[in-house]
């Protein structure tokens, strides 16, 4: 088969490779459908994640059908379609009782990490019976595959560990795909302000369009100032940061108002600065969270109610096999107004 291969921080390849096999008798082996690309990707090329070891295919999201399953596999057979979801769960171990399956003792995230990942025309699932779920009938598979990763990190790491509250005021620093998917979910409990700040402005009209009743460009606007304005000299009651570099996460810190909530969705590679002399005394919660997906259930019914547009994240569609094609679009979205990216296997 072809997959895109890791050969370490800058290197990558659409090559071939030997097709992976049934390994443990809770497996399934997935045709890949549909995949897109993630942000967390490109922190992988950067060599932000070095626990991804040349070799690896790359990639956490996807929607297919099932190609083989092992023995103990009770919920999926073959020729049924599924979304992939990004974590991979045992749905026994000491974690997954408490609903933590991101740290699941034999899982956790390891698609695209530690094992073999779905930017490939196959792709082994481990736990299958916890970490794949049926789609139904007549769904949109561009839709679904913006499910097994972006919205419900941006859900549960933004919205959920933010704390987000009707009437509440919302600082998104960051409008690229996890900051657009928190923006979304956070449409749930009806927050009175959203505001987003991103130095691209095709993003930010995005954002605005996507429900933001404010948008700041920090590349022209001073955001710490314009966000007090608009606050009333207090600052948001959540701030989520969704861009996962030292600068953002610092902003974070200068953008919450007392009681507030700083909640981190980005991907760190490097250390970010607590200005802990100025925030001691302020109230405040700081979380940290890898997506669990354990809302994955609930936003696929709001997806399939058409509660909740998930297609609009996507920008660009590309052949798989056209792939660093796309890795060159999404690595450069700002010039090509790129959000999210569906690559299909015909």
């Amino acid at each position: 088969m072809k997959a895109l291969v890791y050969h370490g921080p800058g290197k990558k390849s659409w090559e071939d490779k030997a097709m992976p096999v049934i390994q443990k008798p809770t497996d399934a082996l997935v045709k890949i459908l549909k995949t897109t690309i993630c942000g967390t990707d490109l922190h992988i090329l950067k060599g932000d994640v070095p626990d991804v070891a040349a070799g690896t295919t790359i990639g956490h999201e996807g929607v297919g059908i099932i190609e083989e399953v092992g023995s103990a596999v009770n919920n999926f057979k073959k020729g049924d379609h599924v979304l992939i979801s990004c974590i991979t769960s045992c749905g026994k171990c000491d974690y997954c009782k408490r609903g933590m399956y991101s740290h699941c003792e034999d899982g956790g995230w390891i698609l695209g990490h530690l094992i073999d990942g779905t930017q490939a025309e196959y792709v082994r699932i481990p736990h299958a019976d916890n970490s794949l779920y049926h789609v139904p009938k007549g769904s949109d598979e561009d839709a679904l595959v913006m499910l097994s990763d972006i919205l419900p990190t941006g859900f549960e790491c933004g919205v959920l560990n933010g704390k987000v509250q009707p009437g509440s005021t919302v600082a998104i620093v960051g409008s690229g795909p996890i900051g657009l998917a928190a923006l979304l979910t956070a449409q749930f409990y009806s927050p009175a302000q959203i505001i987003m700040i991103d130095p691209d402005d095709n993003r930010l009209a995005t954002a605005q369009k996507f429900g933001a009743t404010d948008i700041i460009n920090n590349s022209t606007v001073n955001p710490v100032e314009k966000v007090k304005q608009l606050t009333g000299n207090k600052g948001a009651d959540t701030v989520i940061e969704a861009v996962g570099i030292p600068a953002t996460f610092e902003l974070c810190e200068s953008l919450v108002a007392p009681g507030g909530t700083i909640a981190n969705i980005g991907v760190h590679g490097k250390s970010a600065t607590l200005y802990l002399e100025k925030l001691w005394s302020h109230n405040i919660t700081i979380t940290t969270r890898l997506v669990d997906t354990v809302t994955t259930p609930m936003l696929l019914k709001t997806v399939q109610s058409k509660k909740l547009n998930a297609k609009q994240l996507i920008t660009h569609h590309f052949k798989l096999s056209d792939i660093e094609n796309a890795y060159d679009t999404f690595q450069n979205a700002a010039k090509e107004k790129a959000l999210k990216v569906v690559l299909a296997n015909i």
